[in-house]
């Protein structure tokens, strides 16, 4: 054995490695930087350029006297994106396009570098190159929305030409370089399949669009009725004699049929002769690729944390433990057991608070397409007092116009915050389950809870019984059936048990007032990401961004794109060179034509018919939110009451009064 002065003089610093008899296992996940063939920078100067040729190809291809004539003399201008106002356009281009922005919103917010052609830059410069990149994306795919709006074989073949590059180019480099570094090693590629079935899906729309339009070149009637017919199917709907009802059913309906109905009430079917319109479908897509992301980025950021934790415990955990306080067991090996068995619990809470998160999230969002189209349908009837709860004139104004805009935005930003708030909810509901219930029943140790309850028991069936004892006193003492009603009797009595009652009452009602904090933040919380609905009360529900920002959404939704106003002008274009061609002469038995056609002589069934259809046309035009704004002082606003059939009018005296303000005001 070597003896002390053989290893005097020697640094021990020099041995890095001093444990060498400690195996080293290497880190795990550890993934290699790599890059693909098609360099990110490098792709996207080169979709940059090709895009922006393309815009302006389609800019010079479409004069701008197609559309608008009197503007800068004819010369070529912007193409608009999608006209978010009409029903003619493609909606799932529309919604695909968004989901592919949204998915580049992600890149921006969580990358290091947001901006593709800046690859090295400093803390003090990312955020510059942030606000650069959050222009940057929506011009990139600028003209994957103007293909479709030019509605031509030059714009779908240029669609298709550029959502197969994307795809393809995007495909390409996930499957040379499928793993990432950042979070978790399959984090980009899973953060990248939506943006993927987006341009999956333009890359089949663009193709199939262009064959369509191959097909229906030569026909330019085929055409317009495949651009119109929605409005005029909507006006031959609602012009339809509605069945009459004779009689109500007085039957209760069964508890199946009640939970068939609960259950529809949250799916959305479609209807015949309504179409949600191209905003609420893309908000509905864009939320759903949001929930995704953020319940992808929770899992992959949380989950694997939790897994090294728990395979990093060792059996020192227990002098951990002693030093707080806690003493699980005195045998080390159930302790580390114990501490890995309660890891693997926070990690089933988690999972599942971000699956009911998601659940409860995209369940709200179905409800809210539900009473979206039921607000729509009021509002094109006029029953603004139904939507609103108050008198409301629809017409658009500068807030409502700013609302309109932001809408998507809106509703994207409170999904995603409203799912963090409710998987923080969630996890602590479900953890406070897990340790003080479920886990103390199975191990029977620490049974905190089940003391606390043994110990009170008496006072939780006290108070249960004096609710018990009012409400039967209620139902057998207190009330008496007079033929169809009820009224109250042995008031002596009545007054007697209030006062004896009442420091239980003040008891009971203090619980009531606990219950009433929690039960309103988790209703709060379970529909903040839903902006149809006021989350405080009907007086000040303004106040909530989110419902203000829908009911002016609304406002210019209806004032601006009404079916039937529209399918009245298509109408009304369309009669003059119907009444001059002999050959459509068949087609003037519709109920529009026939409106359109007063010269021709009817039978007495006919003339009724026509009657009645023309009495329910200047009905649902006179209560059309569109032409309010339109309308001639002389015609009385729809939101006028009506008595004994007839309109109030106020009348006026004075013609100066007469073209200052109109002949009947709105309370």
């Amino acid at each position: 054995m070597a003896s002390r002065s053989e290893f005097d003089g020697v640094d021990y610093m020099d041995y890095p490695d001093w444990y060498i008899d400690e195996p080293t296992d290497p880190p795990r996940d550890v993934v290699t930087p790599c890059q693909p063939t098609i360099r990110v920078d490098s792709y996207h100067i080169c979709a940059a350029g090709i895009s922006f040729v393309v815009l302006v190809f389609l800019s010079f291809f479409v004069k701008r006297r197609r559309l608008c004539r009197s503007f800068c003399n004819a010369v070529p201008g912007l193409l608009h994106p999608v006209g978010f106002l009409e029903h003619d356009y493609h909606r799932g281009i529309a919604a695909a396009v968004f989901g592919v922005l949204f998915c580049s919103l992600c890149v921006v917010v969580l990358d290091d570098h947001p901006l593709p052609f800046i690859t090295e830059s400093t803390k003090e410069t990312a955020e510059y190159w942030k606000s650069m990149a959050l222009l940057y994306y929506p011009a990139l795919y600028y003209p994957l929305l103007a293909c479709a709006t030019v509605k031509s074989k030059v714009g779908y073949l240029l669609g298709s030409f550029l959502s197969w590059l994307h795809c393809g180019v995007l495909v390409w480099q996930k499957v040379e370089c499928p793993l990432s570094s950042k979070f978790y090693k399959y984090y980009s590629l899973l953060r990248s399949s939506p943006q993927l079935l987006c341009l999956a899906f333009l890359s089949l729309v663009y193709p199939v669009l262009l064959v369509r339009n191959v097909e229906t070149s030569g026909n330019l009637s085929l055409r317009q009725c495949l651009a119109d017919n929605y409005y005029t199917d909507y006006l031959k709907i609602l012009l339809r004699k509605k069945p009459s009802r004779n009689s109500a059913s007085t039957e209760q309906p069964s508890l199946s049929s009640r939970i068939g109905t609960l259950i529809r009430s949250y799916i959305y079917l479609p209807v015949e002769g309504f179409r949600i319109p191209t905003k609420l479908v893309v908000s509905l897509t864009v939320a759903i690729i949001s929930v995704y992301q953020v319940a992808l980025l929770l899992v992959v950021h949380v989950v694997p944390t939790l897994q090294k934790m728990r395979d990093g415990v060792r059996e020192e955990i227990s002098y951990v433990l002693e030093g707080f306080g806690i003493n699980l067991s005195e045998n080390r090996t159930e302790v580390l057991h114990i501490v890995k068995y309660y890891f693997w619990i926070i990690e089933v809470c988690y999972v599942s608070a971000v699956g009911v998160s998601c659940f409860v999230t995209l369940s709200t969002l179905m409800r809210s397409m539900v009473l979206h189209r039921g607000n729509l349908q009021a509002l094109h009837r006029g029953d603004a007092q139904k939507v609103f709860n108050c008198k409301k004139r629809i017409r658009p104004s500068r807030s409502a116009v700013v609302c309109w805009m932001r809408f998507t935005s809106y509703q994207i930003a409170h999904v995603c915050l409203g799912l963090l708030i409710q998987q923080l909810v969630f996890l602590t509901c479900f953890l406070l389950f897990a340790v003080l219930i479920v886990v103390p029943i199975i191990y029977k140790q620490n049974m905190i809870i089940f003391k606390i309850v043994e110990d009170v028991w008496p006072f939780w069936l006290t108070l249960i019984l004096v609710m018990l004892i009012q409400h039967i006193l209620a139902r057998l003492l207190f009330l008496q059936k007079d033929g169809k009603h009820l009224s109250i009797t042995n008031r002596r009595s009545l007054y007697i048990f209030t006062y004896l009652l009442f420091t239980f009452n003040v008891l009971i009602g203090v619980i009531a007032g606990v219950w009433r904090v929690v039960f309103t933040a988790l209703y709060n919380i379970v529909h903040f990401c839903r902006l149809d609905l006021g989350l405080i009360n009907r007086g000040v529900e303004l106040f909530d961004p989110g419902y203000h920002n829908y009911i002016n959404f609304l406002v210019v939704e209806v004032s601006q794109s009404h079916p039937v106003m529209k399918a009245f002008c298509f109408l009304l274009l369309h009669s003059r060179g119907s009444e001059m061609s002999s050959s459509d002469e068949g087609k003037n038995v519709e109920e529009g034509r026939i409106l359109l056609v007063p010269s021709q002589k009817f039978t007495k069934t006919a003339r009724s018919k026509q009657a009645r259809t023309r009495w329910w046309l200047m009905f649902t035009l006179l209560n059309n939110p569109s032409l309010i704004s339109s309308r001639r002082s002389t015609v009385c606003s729809p939101t006028d009451a009506v008595t004994n059939g007839e309109l109030n009018c106020s009348s006026k005296h004075s013609k100066d009064e007469l073209d200052k303000s109109d002949l009947c005001e709105t309370e």
